[in-house]
């Protein structure tokens, strides 16, 4: 219904781990509508409740950005036909196989892109709105979207999978985006 300001690296809300999801209610289809706008709005391929501010235990995938031979394994009513995104509620990681290195970036690190090691097959369950069951195994990019997200649900960011190296080599970038993130 409405797109919301993405938080920036420095905004507290990043770093919490969030609560889980109870009843849905009309507030929390709201912030999924809101997620599922702010989301396309801003041209991204995922996004968590907390990168809008909410600590809650839901993200948002665009669906139309993954290529088809990336879904391995995919069950649920949300998920028959073809749809164009997907909601997740309490999402849980219950498989991560092999590994895959490759450009990473995120909504919440404007113009920052770097190589994270991730793993190569990741599966998910959780559930829609409805309370329904949904199960998604991707690898690839969807393994990456599907545990980057999930990621930070528990206040992990994608540069905590950095070397310590490379994290001081962008210690001057991510002191910018941290004073730019706390002036939300």
């Amino acid at each position: 219904m409405a797109v919301r300001p993405i938080r920036i690296y420095g905004d507290p809300v990043l770093r919490e781990k969030t609560r889980p999801v109870g009843d849905t209610t009309a507030a929390l289809r709201l912030l999924a509508e809101d997620l599922v706008d702010t989301m396309f709005d801003a041209e991204g391929i995922g996004l968590a409740a907390p990168q809008v501010g909410e600590p809650v235990r839901m993200y948002v995938v665009n669906l139309g950005a993954i290529a088809p031979e990336l879904f391995l394994d995919r069950r649920g009513p949300s998920l028959d036909g073809e749809p164009e995104h997907l909601v997740l509620v309490n999402p849980r990681v219950v498989k991560r196989e092999g590994a895959q290195t490759g450009d990473e970036g995120c909504l919440s690190f404007p113009d920052l892109y770097e190589k994270v090691t991730r793993p190569e097959v990741v599966r998910i369950e959780a559930t829609d709105l409805e309370g329904r069951p949904v199960e998604i195994e991707g690898s690839g990019l969807l393994a990456r979207v599907l545990v980057h997200e999930y990621d930070h649900l528990e206040g992990v960011l994608f540069i905590d999978h950095l070397s310590k190296l490379r994290q001081q080599f962008l210690r001057g970038k991510l002191r910018k985006l941290k004073e730019s993130g706390q002036a939300v």
